[in-house]
């Protein structure tokens, strides 16, 4: 289906056609055999399939996510309603019951994002995430690809041979600078000499959002078009919720170990070798929400159930998200994330 097809389905007034399914049921069925398949594979390597609260009490609070939110009016309740938060991710939750010595886990949910709708976004969007106690992130890239493996030679497909590169050599490739140690000034002269002025109120000192728009811009493009890609060793200020590991050898910076995988130009996943330290889970929180508020952007406070179990203790593992509406894209040939959904934003 062509790109005009969905922004005029998604300009159609309710009517007797807008009830229907926007992807088509072959495509709805592939999704049911992709998540049998999930399941087959995690249950050969003894993970187990847990269900967590999509409504929970904090959310992400890095000021790149935009939560959705609702409020809890009934028993116990404080007057006005107790704020609970639509999770961008079952993370949170996810790692209590690590903590709670439930071993490797996966989980297959919806997960809700505000803010995020296009050819590639659907604010509310269908997440595989899972967690490998004993693995690092170079040995859960490992599992990605085999998974990956395992559902294109279910469906009958070829999957291409899988490129590892590190975010630094992605950037020297692509872009032509070094992204550890370049800075503001000096990156946001790269992304303006190669991509244009089309940056409007950025601000120029801020050097992640120079590296974010190089990144979606200059070397997304060039990732998994000929098999899966995976970048690893991000910048230390894009840790999210990744360790960080000092350079390997002596004046390099530091890094984060934490990794993404691409497939066709797309983002499909987001892992890390998971941080355990609950001093420094608190202080990347507070340092999320200092940023929220030079943004404007509104407050999301701590979870204190997590920060209570990574005092208890988080087994060394490492985790992954990945995006199971995009892979389903690229398993279909699809377009538009509209046509892997059967009722997106536009038809609910």
């Amino acid at each position: 289906m062509h790109h005009s097809e969905h922004l005029r389905r998604a300009s159609e007034a309710p009517g007797e056609e807008t009830w229907r399914p926007a992807a088509r049921l072959e495509c709805l069925r592939l999704r049911a055999a992709v998540l049998a398949e999930i399941r087959a594979f995690f249950r050969a390597r003894g993970v187990w399939e847990v269900e967590t609260p999509l409504l929970y009490s904090a959310s992400a609070s890095d000021p790149h996510l935009a939560s959705l939110h609702a409020a809890y009016h009934g028993p116990g309740a404080p007057p006005g309603g107790r704020r609970l938060w639509l999770q961008t991710s079952p993370e949170l939750a996810m790692k209590r019951l690590l903590a709670a010595g439930s071993g490797p886990v996966y989980q297959i949910c919806k997960a809700f994002r505000d803010g995020e709708s296009g050819p590639l976004h659907n604010p509310e969007f269908t997440l595989l995430e899972w967690y490998r106690p004993g693995m690092d992130h170079h040995a859960l890239m490992d599992e990605v690809v085999a998974l990956l493996e395992h559902l294109f030679s279910a469906l009958g497909q070829e999957l291409g041979p899988c490129q590892r590169l590190s975010y630094a050599e992605a950037f020297r490739r692509h872009a032509g600078i070094d992204p550890h140690r370049a800075d503001a000034a000096q990156l946001r002269a790269c992304f303006l000499d190669q991509a244009g002025d089309i940056a409007a109120g950025v601000d120029p000192a801020d050097g992640d959002a120079w590296l974010d728009l190089i990144l979606t811009h200059l070397v997304e493009p060039h990732l998994g078009l000929e098999g899966p890609s995976f970048l690893y060793d991000y910048p230390a200020s894009q840790a999210a919720l990744a360790r960080i590991r000092p350079g390997d050898h002596p004046g390099e910076p530091p890094v984060a170990e934490r990794f993404e995988l691409y497939l066709e130009g797309m983002e499909i996943a987001n892992g890390y070798h998971e941080l355990t330290s609950p001093r420094e889970q608190r202080l990347r929180w507070e340092r999320d929400r200092r940023r929220r508020r030079r943004l404007g952007l509104p407050d999301v406070p701590p979870d204190r159930h997590l920060l209570a179990a990574l005092s208890h203790g988080l087994p060394e593992c490492a985790g992954v998200a990945l995006g199971v509406d995009r892979l389903l894209m690229v398993l279909s040939g699809a377009e538009h994330i509209d046509e892997v959904l059967a009722f997106p934003l536009s038809r609910t």
